[in-house]
């Protein structure tokens, strides 16, 4: 079984309040963009791989286990690459029963048994009887971007082990798992249009039109963002426009309106990213913004 785990963009992000579990209160509106997007590929033990031989022929036959995993060197080669982010990564639960190979052309710097995708796998198992199954992701998405990639896969690998193991999970038992993975996981299960509030997994379906606009992503190279860096100088507060009244007007009326209040500190950290804002509005977008809490910048253009 093989996905296309696609991104999504923040249209408005209010940071409200912080709560006593030391989280955010926000509210924002998701929308899915697949103009970028990983593949995710789930076999069910030894079932046969679309994926695996491309991913080692683009990325080459070594790969580095990860901590404490078994290593088939048969298989995949007898040269293991140290390198500090190598291109291909692999690792074995203890059990065996997951199998996890990740491929990225900026190198792979997490351990792979700690992808979100594995992490979908482990907290189902808790609750379910799973088959042994292999995952195999290629991320092509940017990490730290503020699109929420990482994210995307985790809802993905969801639903797809509720498909290939007949799990009979409905969306809404699905969104809780994601939300136990993180913040906007949860939108991911649904993939449409939703407004997010709580931690961002309080969903709730919003019409929005933008069929009448054509959207520029860009991921600024060499520049990621955690969110420990962009919450370092965030200030809660209530915005002057709340989010349904500003996207309530038309997106020719949004700048200044419908606020990403991450801006301020990443553009202070980042100050490149404001000039790339900047050169958007500069080349006749009518509405520009970063999305969540990353480098991620993006426009609407009337079309």
């Amino acid at each position: 079984m093989i996905t296309h785990p696609n991104v999504k963009l923040n249209l408005g992000l209010n940071v409200l309040r912080k709560r006593e579990d030391g989280f955010h209160d926000l509210e924002t509106l998701f929308i899915p963009y697949f103009g970028i997007h990983d593949t995710l590929e789930i076999i069910a033990g030894d079932d046969f791989s679309s994926t695996s031989a491309a991913l080692f022929a683009k990325y080459g036959s070594s790969v580095p286990a990860s901590q404490g995993s078994i290593r088939s060197e048969g298989i995949f080669g007898t040269g293991i690459e140290e390198t500090d982010a190598p291109e291909l990564v692999q690792g074995i639960s203890e059990d065996g029963k997951l199998m996890i190979t990740i491929a990225r052309a900026e190198g792979v710097d997490w351990d792979p048994l700690k992808d979100l995708t594995a992490k979908a796998y482990f907290i189902l198992a808790e609750d379910f009887k799973l088959p042994p199954v292999k995952i195999f992701l290629e991320k092509t998405s940017p990490v730290g971007a503020g699109l929420g990639g990482g994210s995307a896969d985790a809802a993905f690998a969801l639903r797809m082990l509720n498909d290939l193991c007949s799990l009979g999970l409905t969306e809404q038992q699905l969104a809780e798992y994601a939300s136990r993975l993180g913040s906007d996981c949860a939108f991911f299960i649904y993939n449409r249009p939703m407004t997010g509030e709580g931690r961002g997994e309080v969903l709730t379906e919003f019409q929005v039109d933008l069929s009448g606009y054509d959207i520029q992503v860009l991921t600024p190279a060499g520049i990621s963002v955690s969110t420990k860096e962009a919450y370092s100088g965030i200030r809660p507060r209530m915005p002057e426009v709340p989010l349904r009244d500003a996207l309530a007007r038309p997106v020719e009326e949004w700048d200044g309106v419908l606020v990403n209040d991450f801006e301020e500190t990443v553009f202070a950290i980042h100050p490149e990213l404001a000039s790339i804002k900047r050169s958007l509005y500069d080349s006749g977008a009518v509405y520009a913004s970063m999305s969540g809490s990353g480098s991620a910048l993006f426009a609407l253009y009337k079309a």
